[in-house]
């Protein structure tokens, strides 16, 4: 990570820190004032995107039924894939309480990110909604293009893909499966993102 003056913030990203047991303790250990932003989705769509971007990768990949269930007769949840394991957030969220406190985190709902993402992330409005517009390819909002630059920045390709059809009953165990844990994980961080619904 690059050096941060005084006056600069640094940031850095990606989705694996989040479900990666070391690296709370390697973070801590870099700066203890780390202020960690933490975007989740609804994780019945979260674990339907990383199977569609899984497919598009691999054609070949079992149906996403096949893979939700260690036995679908019996409703039981295969919870070593990691496309179900990852949307388990109040698990994750433990690890990364061990060391930081929940001050430190801002949650931020995936949905809301969608459709306010000004608003979603507590911004001062110095970004507003002229810095972004909605791309109807990929379903979600980009940044308009900087002064001085030659397009806009949105997500690469690999991101806005439509979904495959997921049978109603496996999206209904799933929420089923799920619920225990968001209400857990809604209580650990004092907000509800309402995907129980």
């Amino acid at each position: 990570m690059p050096r941060t003056l005084d006056g600069q913030i640094t940031m850095e990203k990606t989705p694996s820190y989040f479900v990666t047991r070391e690296a709370p303790a390697r973070i801590s250990a870099m700066s203890k004032d780390t202020k960690l932003i933490v975007v989740v989705r609804d994780p019945v769509t979260r674990a339907i995107s990383d199977y569609t971007q899984t497919l598009s990768k691999r054609p070949d990949i079992p149906t996403f039924e096949s893979l939700t269930f260690k036995n679908r007769t019996a409703g039981l949840i295969d919870t070593s894939w990691s496309a179900i394991q990852i949307g388990i957030y109040a698990k994750h969220l433990e690890h990364w309480l061990r060391h930081f406190p929940i001050r430190q985190m801002l949650f931020v709902s995936g949905e809301r990110l969608i459709s306010d993402p000004p608003l979603s992330l507590g911004l001062k409005r110095i970004i507003t909604d002229k810095h972004f517009y909605f791309n109807k390819t990929k379903g979600f909002p980009c940044l308009k293009k900087a002064e001085g630059s030659s397009r806009p920045h949105c997500l690469g390709k690999t991101k806005g893909r439509t979904h495959p059809e997921i049978d109603r009953e496996v999206v209904r165990r799933l929420r089923e499966f799920y619920r225990p844990f968001n209400l857990k994980f809604y209580q650990m961080t004092g907000h509800d993102f309402g995907w129980d619904g």
